[in-house]
């Protein structure tokens, strides 16, 4: 720490020399480009904490000059108020990436990696109690969660697990609707029925007030645990969760919060649709391998809602959970850390969870994000808020202030077409000095992506992932800003299926800005060609309209839904076990393991197996001398590596089951660690360029194929639900609609 304050202020000074240094273009240029070159250099060694320093600088110095030269020279005047106002708005979205920048290299400065210290004598361990919150989930998602928590390696008499059902409240069990309240008593009694056969606690509170955070809060009130353990419905443990996390809270007694990754068996509708959740870094990644871990070093790391340790005593001082935002999780550490507790980050994937399948569930989830962190900034005031650091001010008001991210993007989209369609010049620089500020600019943040995030985050992915929410969030954040109180908790749809492809409902407004830039790249071409004397400017413009065409090509392919009929997630677990078959006990290979079934592969020769009468037989696991029994019924086979692998299903859902699942799913973190280290491999720009421009044709295509489709659906039905008219001496007499039989509907229609 004390080398990082010694460079800072050099580094600073110079900066601000070369900040206020007059310069002429083509000597801009050459420092430029000089610059660039410590960089690269510097980035060659990137553990290293003195040259991550100098990287952040010469990238600083880059950042600076150009918002320098922005400010000075390139605004409209104020007196042409059609130029000014729009060149004003793309100022500031630009002058808040830059912000957004420099909190981004004051918080990876030094991100920290640790290690689980040692448990020491099981008799010192504090009781934990791990609170399984619900609200609609399926008692089968939920019963796989509980079998795992309940499968935790820690001392039995010391462990205790809740579900805490906002399913079944007593306001729902006695709502006046007979509807709703036939469904919450019987989820009611079945799920009581469940945490009895798992060993597990259940409780219903009254009525459901604040969300997630009062039903945690009504779980503080029935348990009594030293430390609270905190697992979304559908986010499984591995074995060693508290063996990663609670040794922590020995080490620092004002320690209020271990949190792990969220890491996800399924992909997102971005991953799903694109195909790529095999080779690619989810987008989660960035967040809990890089910046959860830049937090941490200013302890700032914060409370995700799921997978994390927090200690009773701290919660208990500040009144539990809070809940006056619909982000709880960030809002109950904002006001732990304003206490003087402290956080930690341990950056080791320790559960298994799901992500929205569907494009409208995605982003009815980060709607709430988004506003959320946005009720925070606006109510809670986190730079201003008492008790905390500079740096966890600095930290937590860039953790909120990023979800504004939507303005400065559509403000990025729709610039460039003020000059092609209309002339107005909201940007003024010619060629040279573009390419002296602007290209050297953005090639140094290109260059800082890789250097950051290459490991887990492909090139220009970030904005796609930002476009296609920016346009749905938009009036999201407006909502907010208007009423910061108004925006309520809604959950997060999960394990659903789509079982045809199709647009999604959101689609329309991802066609419409398609069809505009497709215009302006056309227009502009057209002026490009009618024109005597083409404008710098108008190149400048049609190159950056050509980027954003390709970002609004690529999110077609997004909200063009591929079909998904897996429910159940698979892990590969390469497990030994014995099965049963008529009374012979055979050597099998578990290849991979679902809450559905498993993958089989016989050692020895297989017994002999019909489809048609498909074979039972029972699976034996052992586990630390004890043997887990469970029966399962043949479905399928398939030709694999030079064997032939057998899909087995589970044949009954008991409590054994759901054992015995947990026990093939997470049992080994490293499974999961394998997986994440995979996907995460770096690749350089040019090859990340061509790949999007890849996905930009053949995913505009796709959608295109998706919207025609649909056409010619809605064209069908339309005939079908026409009213028939007939003639009788020249008289109109309506007729009812017919339906046409399927065997004469579509391309089966008789011709």
């Amino acid at each position: 720490m004390t080398c990082v304050k010694w460079l800072a202020v050099p580094a600073g000074m110079f900066g601000l020399f070369l900040l206020w240094l007059p310069l002429s273009l083509q000597a801009q240029l050459v420092l430029s480009f000089a610059v660039l070159g410590v960089m690269f250099l510097a980035m060659t060694r990137p553990k290293n904490t003195t040259l991550r320093l100098v990287t952040f600088t010469f990238a600083g110095i880059l950042a600076m000059r150009y918002a320098f030269w922005r400010t000075t020279e390139t605004l409209p005047s104020i007196h042409e108020p059609l130029n000014f106002i729009p060149g004003l708005i793309l100022y500031l979205a630009e002058m808040y990436c830059l912000a957004m920048l420099a909190i981004s290299f004051f918080m990876l400065a030094d991100p920290l990696k640790r290690k689980a210290p040692d448990l020491g004598d099981a008799a010192d361990l504090p009781t934990v109690d791990v609170f399984i919150p619900s609200y609609n989930e399926e008692p089968e998602l939920l019963a796989g969660t509980l079998a795992a928590a309940k499968s935790l390696h820690y001392p039995k008499d010391k462990l205790n697990v809740y579900l805490l059902d906002d399913g079944g409240t007593e306001a729902k069990r006695n709502h006046k609707d007979p509807r709703i309240s036939i469904a919450a008593i019987r989820r009611h009694e079945q799920l009581k029925a469940l945490c009895a056969s798992l060993g597990v606690h259940y409780h219903a509170r009254k009525q459901n007030d604040h969300a997630k955070a009062g039903n945690l809060n009504e779980g503080l009130k029935v348990s009594n645990g030293e430390l609270v353990v905190v697992f979304d419905a559908d986010h499984a443990p591995v074995r060693e969760f508290l063996r990663e996390t609670v040794g922590f809270f020995a080490k620092d007694k004002k320690l209020f919060l271990v949190q792990t990754p969220h890491y996800f068996l399924n992909p997102d509708p971005l991953e799903k649709n694109l195909q790529t959740f095999a080779r690619m870094p989810s987008e989660n990644e960035m967040f809990y391998s890089i910046l959860q871990r830049g937090l941490d070093k200013w302890n700032a790391s914060f409370f995700c809602g799921s997978a994390a340790v927090l200690r009773r005593a701290a919660l208990s001082a500040a009144n539990g959970f809070s809940g006056q935002s619909i982000t709880e999780d960030c809002e109950t550490a904002l006001a732990l850390h304003s206490k003087g507790w402290h956080s930690l980050y341990v950056d080791k994937p320790l559960i298994a969870g799901l992500q929205p399948e569907t494009f409208v569930s995605f982003i009815g989830q980060r709607a709430r994000w988004c506003q959320g962190m946005l009720q925070i900034l606006i109510l809670n005031r986190p730079f201003l808020a008492k008790g905390l650091t500079l740096a966890q001010r600095i930290c937590y008001a860039g953790i909120n202030l990023f979800w504004l991210f939507p303005l400065s993007r559509l403000a990025f989209v729709f610039s460039p077409l003020l000059y092609i369609f209309f002339s107005l010049e909201i940007y003024q620089a010619n060629i040279l000095e573009f390419a002296s500020y602007a290209v050297t600019y953005l090639i140094g943040s290109f260059a800082m992506q890789s250097y950051l995030y290459g490991r887990v985050r492909w090139p220009w992915v970030s904005e796609l992932y930002e476009y296609v929410q920016s346009v749905l969030l938009f009036g999201s954040i407006v909502s907010v800003i208007r009423n910061p109180r108004k925006p309520t908790f809604n959950v997060t749809a999960k394990g659903q299926t789509l079982d045809r492809s199709m647009l999604s409902p959101l689609a329309r407004p991802y066609f419409i800005i398609f069809f505009v830039l497709l215009a302006a790249a056309i227009y502009s071409g057209y002026r490009f060609l009618t024109e005597p004397v083409a404008t710098e400017l108008l190149t400048i413009v049609a190159g950056w309209n050509l980027i954003n065409l390709g970002l609004a090509g690529a999110a077609l392919g997004v909200v063009a839904e591929r079909r998904e009929l897996r429910r159940n997630q698979r892990l590969p677990v390469k497990r030994h076990a014995l099965m049963k078959v008529d009374g012979k006990l055979k050597n099998i290979i578990i290849q991979d393991a679902s809450s559905g079934g498993i993958s089989v592969e016989f050692v020895e020769q297989a017994p002999e197996i019909d489809l048609d009468t498909p074979l039972e037989a029972t699976i034996q696991l052992r586990r630390a001398g004890q043997i887990i029994a469970f029966e399962v019924i043949c479905r399928s086979s398939r030709e694999a590596g030079g064997g032939t692998v057998y899909g087995f299903a589970y044949k009954e859902r008991t409590p054994e089951t759901f054992m015995a699942i947990a026990e093939l799913m997470y049992s080994d973190q490293a499974v999961l660690q394998e997986r994440l280290v995979r996907r995460q491999v770096r690749h350089s720009f040019f090859w990340g360029t061509s790949r999007f421009a890849l996905w930009s044709i053949r995913e505009t295509l796709r959608a295109l194929r998706y919207s025609a489709g649909l056409m010619r659906e809605n064209a069908v039905k339309s005939f079908a639900d026409a009213p028939i008219v007939v003639k009788e001496n020249n008289a109109q007499i309506p007729g009812r609609a017919v339906e046409l039989p399927p065997v004469l509907t579509g391309t089966q229609a008789y011709g």
